[in-house]
């Protein structure tokens, strides 16, 4: 039995907690500095997740963020299920880890590093713990298409766990798997890890098909276009994995293909896509339609569209740096027939 020590109360994060808990571990999830009251609300509502709908198992011990420091002295696995905006604020908790300990990132996402390139968060972690003289780290990845509230509902579940050594990822793998929660192990981290952060990004492309021709917002599924738009994004995340050092097989796997797909069916990525498709510009989607939704899509865009859109031509690129130049300028998104051959 291991000690698991998830940070973050959300969705994906408390879902988490099902196949660890599942497999007879000692689970415990700590929310953010922010989710006091969010956890205060499960407690009282007998451990009923508001988000996922779903009961959290009565051996999953739920604290709120000021016992983390304490449960971090003996924790085998810390769980990182914090949004992308919080990775730096998670970084400084990490500060007095101990040597040789396993971290398992949930957080979707891609960072700009101070030598201005792109840099997929294990490697974030680890750089920053290791000026803190933390040393032989074992930070691995999680991606692939995994829906929190078919995970919690202990649904079939696939999804790709990476690490440079793949030994590391090969025993997280037997100690979490399930009957229902399948891990697929990969040594493309950078792979891996950006094809979960840019998804979010295509996946606002793909769903800008369900608003095209509409004038409402009732479902236009708009399949054609769609699968076009669809089609033309793996095109594009192979190119731009494979740039950044990443393999274009992963982009064909769990982490591309699959996360994609899942992403494009529903969510807040594709929500926003929508909206976009109807001819509304970013800045009033979120005044008039998604004020309170986090759209990791469009927080990633803001955090490093500037560079990819200096780094790559609209030929190399053309759905991602269309898009991109719409978000950051606040434009109507149209899509050009010449994006596609």
């Amino acid at each position: 039995m291991a000690k698991i020590l998830i940070l973050g109360a959300g969705s994906m994060s408390t879902a988490f907690a099902f196949p660890c808990i599942d497999n007879k571990h000692q689970v415990s999830i700590v929310g953010t500095h922010l989710e006091d009251d969010f956890i205060n609300i499960i407690k009282s509502n007998k451990n009923i997740h508001p988000t996922l709908k779903s009961k959290i198992p009565n051996n999953v011990k739920l604290y709120k963020f000021n016992n983390f420091h304490n449960l971090l002295k003996d924790t085998d696995l810390i769980v990182l299920g914090i949004s992308s905006k919080g990775i730096n604020w998670a970084l400084d908790q990490l500060k007095k880890i101990k040597n040789n300990q396993q971290i398992l990132i949930l957080t979707k996402g891609l960072y700009i590093n101070k030598k201005n390139r792109y840099e997929v968060y294990p490697d974030t972690v680890k750089n920053f713990l290791l000026k803190k003289e933390i040393k032989n780290l074992k930070v691995s990845v999680a991606a692939g298409p995994c829906l929190a509230s078919d995970l919690s509902n202990r649904l079939l579940t696939n999804v790709i766990f990476a690490n440079k050594h793949i030994s590391v990822v090969r025993n997280l793998s037997k100690m979490l798997s399930t009957s229902y929660y399948k891990i697929k192990c990969s040594k493309d981290v950078t792979g891996v890890a950006a094809c979960a952060g840019i998804k979010n990004i295509y996946a606002m492309i793909v769903g800008t098909s369900m608003g095209i021709n509409s004038k409402n917002e009732k479902d236009n599924k708009n399949l054609n276009t769609a699968a076009a738009l669809f089609n033309q994004s793996i095109t594009e995340m192979c190119y731009f994995i494979k740039k950044i050092g990443g393999h274009e097989s992963t982009v064909m796997d769990l982490a591309g293909v699959g996360d994609l797909y899942v992403s494009c069916t529903g969510g807040r990525n594709s929500k926003m896509g929508k909206f976009i498709g109807m001819g509304m510009t970013y800045k009033k989607v979120k005044k008039n339609k998604m004020r309170n939704d986090t759209v990791e899509g469009a927080d990633l865009i803001f955090d490093i569209g500037n560079k990819i859109v200096k780094d790559f031509t609209v030929k190399e690129l053309p759905l991602m740096t269309s898009f991109i130049k719409a978000l950051l300028n606040n434009t109507k998104f149209k899509i050009d027939k010449k994006f596609f051959s």
